[in-house]
């Protein structure tokens, strides 16, 4: 079992630039493929960025191509979500997820953290 704790967001300009944190508990956390998720006020959660176990393959949303960037440092425990040229778009709840294997599928997440606001002004 792994415990997740979203930290870094905040209030920016649209252009601005951010990083998301998730810490995760536990001495398991290099077994689980990483994700970063978000949901918009009257919208599906969706995954913006995922990244496999050691960090060699990652996946984006079209939303986030370009912009964002997921990274993982498994000797901290912790992944990242870069994001860059923020819109007010992007405005969302932001939340790190861990699953068993690689997936775009968010009900096949196991494990949640608690979510953190994003909110971009134009």
């Amino acid at each position: 079992q792994v415990q997740l704790v979203e930290s870094g967001g905040g209030l920016v300009q649209a252009g601005d630039s951010l990083r998301l944190s998730c810490a995760a508990s536990g001495r398991t956390f290099s077994r689980y493929y990483m994700g970063w998720f978000r949901q918009a006020p009257g919208k599906e959660r969706e995954l913006v960025a995922g990244i496999t176990r050691n960090g060699g393959m990652t996946y984006y949303a079209d939303s986030a191509k370009g912009r964002f960037t997921i990274a993982r440092d498994n000797a901290k425990n912790t992944v990242y979500l870069q994001m860059g040229s923020l819109k007010p778009d992007d405005t969302a709840v932001y939340y790190c997820a861990a699953s068993f294997g690689p997936t775009t599928i968010m009900h096949d997440y196991n494990y949640w953290g608690q979510g953190t606001q994003v909110t971009v002004s134009s």
